[in-house]
C-alpha cells in the first residue's frame, strides 16, 4: 500500500479493496522500518491520523453513489514550516522547538477539508533556508537512493518521505528551488506553482515576494490532484490571485505535437555536471520525437540571479525573522538580566549559523548607506530576469532546463562552502525571482543517483506545464525506478 500513488489507493478505496485505516497503517509500519535510516520526519501524528482515517471510512462508506474527494483517506506528510493546530510546528529551528500553532495554514485546512490524513511533519533546513537539509536543528535526512548523499532542500524531508514511501503526497515550499530541487535529488516530482496560485497563510515566512507552497508526489497525477486542493483564492492572503482554478487532471493529455520548447543556453553550459547535461539533452529529444518544436533560447541575465536571490531573500528575512524575539511566542533564552539581553540571547542561542548568516547579510543590504547599491539594485535586475522569461516565453510554450546542476552532492560536501551550496540552486532561482510556475521530474540517472528535469511555464499556465511534464512521464520509465532502502 505505501507504494501506491493517490489515484490508485482513490481507485481501491471506492471500489472497497481496502480502507483508509488499512493505508495509513502501512504507511506507519513503513515509517517504522525505513525511518531509522531516513530520518524525514520531525513530529508523528499517527493517533489523530488514525482518527482522520477511520472519518474517512466513515464517509466512503456513507456515500456510495456521491463522489468522494481524490485527498479522501490519502495519506499526507506536511513540511515544518506550516503551521498545524495543535501539532508542533518547530521550522526545524531551536527557536520554536516548544511551539504549537492554534490555527492550521490554509493549505493544511483545505487538504483535511477534502478528507486527507495528515501523518506528520517533516524536516527541513532552519527556517527553509539551505540546499540540503543539513542546517536543521533537529538531525540530518538522508537521501533514499544512497544514505551518504543528500535529499536536498529545503524541502528533503518531503522528497526523501515520498522517494522512500513513507507517505503518499507531501507538500513542500519553494524560495529558490526548495521543492525542485529535493526533488531532483530525491528522484521525484515536485511543482512551484505560480507566486500567488496557492495560499501562503500559516507558512512560517522566509522571504514573502518568492515563497509558494506546492505539492510533491510519486508522478505527474498526484500532482495535478493535490493542486486541485491546494490552489485558489484564499481571504487570509493578500498576495492570493482571484482567478478560477482549473481542474488540472484534464491537463493531463499525452500530447506534444507543435509545442515549441526552448531549451535554456545558459543552463547547458558551464558548472552543469556533463551526465545531467546529457540526460536533459536526451529529454529534449524525446519531445521533438513527439513532435514538439524545440528552439535554444538564451536569457543572459540569469548570470545575475544566485547575487540578486541572495540580496533580496536575505533582506526579506532579516524583516520577517525579527519577530522572533523571545515574547510573543518560541523559545526565550533564560540567560537574561534585562529585555536587551534576552532578545540578544534568545536569538543568538535559537538561531543556527546559516539563519544568522542570511539575517545579518540581509540587514546589511537594507541598511541605510547600502539600501541603494545592494538591495535597490537586486530589484531591478529582478526585472531584468522578470523580461529575459517573457521574451523566452513569447517564442516558446514552455522552457526546460536541468533542475539542478549535479546530482544530490555527499553530506558534508559542500556545509564549509556556503557559495558553493547556493551555486546548486542555479537553476531554480530565476523562476522565483520572475514568480513563475516550474516543475521537476525524473529523467535520468548518474552514478545510480537521479537527476530532474525543469520544465517553466507562463505565469498561471501550470496546465501547460502539467501536459508538456506528463507527456514526458508518459513516454518513459524513470519515474518508475524506486530506491531500495
Amino acid at each position: 500500500m505505501h507504494g501506491k500513488t493517490a489515484h490508485e489507493l482513490h481507485n481501491l478505496l471506492i471500489n472497497k479493496k481496502t480502507s483508509s485505516v488499512e493505508i495509513t497503517q502501512a504507511v506507519f509500519a513503513r515509517i517504522e522500518k525505513a525511518e531509522d535510516k531516513i530520518r524525514a520526519y520531525v513530529t508523528l501524528n499517527k493517533e489523530e491520523a488514525l482518527e482522520q482515517a477511520r472519518a474517512a471510512d466513515r464517509q466512503i462508506s456513507r456515500s456510495p453513489d456521491i463522489p468522494i474527494s481524490q485527498l479522501t483517506g490519502i495519506p499526507v506528510a506536511v513540511k515544518d514550516n506550516m503551521c498545524t493546530k495543535g501539532i508542533l510546528t518547530t521550522c526545524s529551528s531551536k527557536i520554536l522547538s516548544n511551539y504549537i500553532p492554534p490555527y492550521d495554514a490554509t493549505v493544511v485546512t483545505k487538504l483535511k477539508e477534502a478528507g486527507a490524513v495528515i501523518i506528520g511533519k517533516t524536516n527541513l533546513d532552519e527556517f527553509a533556508m539551505g540546499s540540503s537539509t543539513e542546517n536543521s536543528a533537529n538531525h540530518v535526512t538522508r537521501n533514499p537512493w544512497n544514505l551518504e548523499a543528500v535529499p536536498g532542500g529545503s524541502s528533503g524531508g518531503s522528497a526523501a518521505a515520498i522517494a522512500a514511501a513513507e507517505a503518499i503526497l507531501a507538500t513542500g515550499s519553494d524560495t529558490g528551488g526548495s521543492i525542485r530541487q529535493p526533488a531532483a535529488f530525491c528522484g521525484v516530482v515536485g511543482l512551484k506553482p505560480t507566486y500567488g496560485r496557492v495560499s501562503r497563510y500559516g507558512l512560517v515566512a522566509f522571504a514573502s515576494s518568492l515563497d509558494q507552497i506546492g505539492p510533491i508526489t510519486k508522478d505527474m497525477t498526484d500532482a495535478a490532484i493535490m493542486m486541485n486542493v491546494m490552489a485558489g483564492r484564499d481571504e487570509l492572503d493578500s498576495t492570493s490571485v482571484d482567478l478560477p482554478v482549473p481542474d488540472y487532471r484534464k491537463a493531463l493529455v499525452n500530447n506534444v505535437k507543435k509545442m515549441r520548447v526552448g531549451l535554456i543556453k545558459e543552463l547547458m553550459g558551464q558548472g552543469i555536471d556533463p551526465e545531467v547535461k546529457a540526460a536533459v539533452k536526451k529529454a529534449a529529444d524525446t519531445f521533438a520525437n513527439l513532435g514538439a518544436e524545440m528552439i535554444e533560447v538564451s536569457l543572459p541575465s540569469f548570470e545575475y540571479a544566485v547575487a540578486t536571490y541572495y540580496l533580496i531573500a536575505t533582506a526579506e528575512a532579516s524583516s520577517n525573522l525579527a519577530r522572533f524575539d523571545g515574547v510573543k511566542f518560541g523559545r526565550r533564552s533564560k540567560a537574561a538580566k534585562d529585555i536587551l539581553t534576552m532578545y540578544y540571547n534568545t536569538r543568538r542561542e535559537g538561531f543556527g549559523p546559516e539563519v544568522k548568516r542570511r539575517i545579518m547579510l540581509g540587514t546589511y543590504a537594507l541598511s541605510a548607506g547600502y539600501y541603494d547599491a545592494y538591495y535597490l539594485k537586486a530589484l531591478k535586475v529582478r526585472t531584468l530576469i522578470k523580461q529575459d522569461f517573457e521574451k523566452a516565453l513569447g517564442a516558446c510554450d514552455i522552457l526546460i532546463s536541468p533542475t539542478a546542476p549535479t546530482i544530490a552532492f555527499k553530506l558534508g560536501e559542500k556545509t564549509a562552502d556556503p557559495l558553493s551550496m547556493y551555486l546548486s540552486d542555479i537553476a531554480t532561482i530565476p523562476v522565483n525571482l520572475a514568480g513563475l510556475p516550474a516543475i521537476s521530474l525524473p529523467c535520468g540517472f548518474s552514478n545510480k543517483l537521479p537527476i530532474g528535469l525543469q520544465i517553466i511555464g507562463r505565469a498561471f499556465a501550470e496546465e501547460i506545464i502539467l501536459r508538456a511534464a506528463f507527456t514526458y512521464e508518459q513516454n518513459t520509465d524513470w519515474h518508475k525506478a524506486k530506491p531500495n532502502v
